[in-house]
């Protein structure tokens, strides 16, 4: 298995995970960012996809005026909109940092994986979807197995899993932005309070 990849069944799995995104945003983000971007590609219509709305729901309340959420269960960021938002994207913010939280088909032996890392992913790629490449760092959760009929593997899913995934990326990046507020990652004294989503 890949060393970076992050099993959430494992003991510890939202302490791992947490740790790993506080690494990748702090050696990525600087003050030339205006806004934090929190981008959850997905859709609630089907089960596997459905990982980056479910992200985004929970994290809804975390917009202020640094940091905007955008893919929730109520208004999900698809392969139909995808392109809309990311101009709406570019028009609203001067140079913000984009979060993207997308699903992903991959090995049989990494399923129920996390992967965080830093570059765009390119949403729709595992279903043979043209759309554009978008994020300064990336969470992808690896929810099945690839490599055909992704459209039917996808709507035959765990939701049990991916529910599973959510909690545990929604956790580690609400704690990291919480710990690390965006006036923090520019230079302020940093907060320290315990992590209560941690006690996994």
């Amino acid at each position: 298995m890949n060393p970076n990849y992050i099993n959430i069944h494992k003991p510890h799995a939202v302490s791992i995970f947490s740790k790993r995104f506080e690494e990748v945003l702090l050696d990525n983000i600087h003050d030339g960012y205006s806004e934090i971007i929190i981008l959850c590609v997905g859709t609630d219509r089907s089960t596997g996809d459905s990982l980056g709305p479910l992200v985004g729901h929970r994290l809804r309340y975390a917009n202020d005026g640094n940091i905007q959420v955008y893919g929730t269960l109520e208004e999900p960021v698809h392969a139909k909109n995808l392109k809309g938002i990311v101009t709406k994207i570019g028009d609203s913010y001067t140079n913000p940092f984009i979060i993207c939280v997308d699903a992903c088909l991959g090995k049989a032996e990494n399923v129920g994986c996390i992967s965080t890392g830093v570059g765009p992913i390119i949403p729709g790629a595992g279903v043979n979807k043209r759309l554009p490449a978008i994020g300064n760092v990336h969470i992808m959760g690896i929810v099945n197995v690839g490599g055909f009929m992704e459209h039917v593997i996808l709507q035959n899913t765990r939701l049990s899993l991916v529910m599973k995934m959510a909690d545990i990326i929604s956790a580690g990046i609400s704690y990291n932005l919480t710990k690390y507020p965006l006036k923090t990652l520019k230079g302020q004294t940093v907060k320290t309070e315990g992590c209560k989503f941690c006690s996994q």
